[in-house]
């Protein structure tokens, strides 16, 4: 990837989550969920850590904490952006209660650990 295309990506990430932001708080869920996924796509990895790895670069310097779902939504609206299909999904455990969301491209843990996928229970696919 040249310099201007890795600069335009950590543009993209960041005008991003600032755009989660905005609408999040103007509009709720509602706001923030990504564009619905295209018929077929491609599923390139190299562009899928390459994705990965601006949001990694540029979540330190957004001037508020980033949490999973934040990070999920803007990575699926990236790579949907760049023709992958990605998928954000919501997952839950019961008791104790906890959350998490990650993205999945083909089934696959795009930008998380794969542990989530084995123990969490899905509660939503976005």
């Amino acid at each position: 990837m040249t310099i201007v295309n890795q600069a335009r990506l950590h543009a993209r990430v960041f005008w991003e989550l600032f755009r989660y932001d905005l609408l999040f708080a103007w509009r709720g869920m509602r706001g923030v969920r990504p564009p619905r996924l295209a018929a077929g796509g491609n599923a390139a990895t190299e562009t899928q850590a390459a994705i990965c790895e601006a949001l990694s670069t540029v979540v330190p310097f957004y001037w508020k904490p980033v949490r999973c779902l934040q990070r999920s939504l803007v990575t699926a609206r990236v790579m949907r952006h760049r023709g992958i299909p990605a998928e954000v999904v919501i997952g839950y455990l019961p008791t104790p209660f906890f959350s998490h969301a990650w993205v999945e491209v083909g089934g696959c843990v795009a930008n998380d650990s794969r542990v989530y996928q084995a123990r969490l229970q899905v509660l939503e696919r976005l």
